[in-house]
């Protein structure tokens, strides 16, 4: 288009394009053909499509996004070429999801692994910088399940859908509370054992007595551990 040919005023183009305005009735259409046929592809990609996503499959869905806005907008394409294309996409997931049933290589390096981020109420601070992952992160998903120290869990994985898994001990230890010290009022109610300080970096507790550098990674700052009745 011409840079001549672009006025403020010209409702016509702003409102239709450059489509006569019966090819709104046929937009209409188009998206009403496209959207059964997605409803159609995935159903047959499977209900995994519908929970929660891995990589590929969010990579899947947003190939379908793209695929099906062209067939239903631009009246030179069919939308023929739009259906091949989710027949072709459900090819491939479908393919990848066999060759991963029947290779567990193929699987680890098509889906990933779950990832320890905390051990025995310790953080596991390489797979942190790793994975680009905080701790105020991890406390976040800690106090939405209801746990409030770190020496609760037990382990705590990120799966390969990027969901965070959470075992507790049965009977916690003492640990870095997950509030943050700015919350004053909740803080000051968790009970604080005696003799144990939590190292505010990796969580490892150790003695009053004992406190200097931190045995497990090096950090000089402390807490005092609480301690979660059971």
């Amino acid at each position: 288009m011409d840079p001549e040919e672009v006025k403020l005023n010209d409702f016509q183009r702003i409102l239709f394009g450059e489509a006569p305005e019966i090819f709104l009735i046929e937009t209409l259409i188009r998206t009403l053909l496209m959207y059964l046929f997605l409803l159609l592809i995935i159903r047959w990609l499977g209900k995994r499509m519908s929970g929660q996503l891995s990589i590929n499959e969010m990579a899947v869905m947003l190939v379908l996004g793209a695929i099906v806005s062209v067939p239903m907008q631009l009246p030179g394409s069919g939308l023929a070429q739009g259906m091949l294309l989710l027949v072709c996409t459900l090819t491939f997931q479908r393919g990848m999801s066999w060759f991963g049933y029947k290779s567990a290589t193929f699987e680890k390096l098509y889906m990933g692994e779950p990832i320890m981020l905390v051990r025995d109420g310790v953080f596991e601070l390489a797979e942190l910088r790793q994975n680009k992952i905080t701790r105020q992160m991890i406390f976040s998903q800690l106090r939405q399940n209801g746990v409030m120290s770190l020496g609760c869990v037990e382990r705590l994985y990120m799966e390969t859908s990027g969901i965070f898994s959470i075992y507790c001990f049965h009977h916690s230890k003492p640990g870095l509370s997950v509030f943050p010290p700015t919350d004053h009022m909740l803080w000051t109610e968790q009970d604080k054992h005696e003799n144990l300080m939590a190292c505010k970096n990796c969580g490892y507790t150790e003695e009053v007595e004992a406190i200097h550098k931190c045995s497990n990674c090096t950090h000089d700052e402390w807490i005092e551990a609480v301690i979660i009745a059971k």
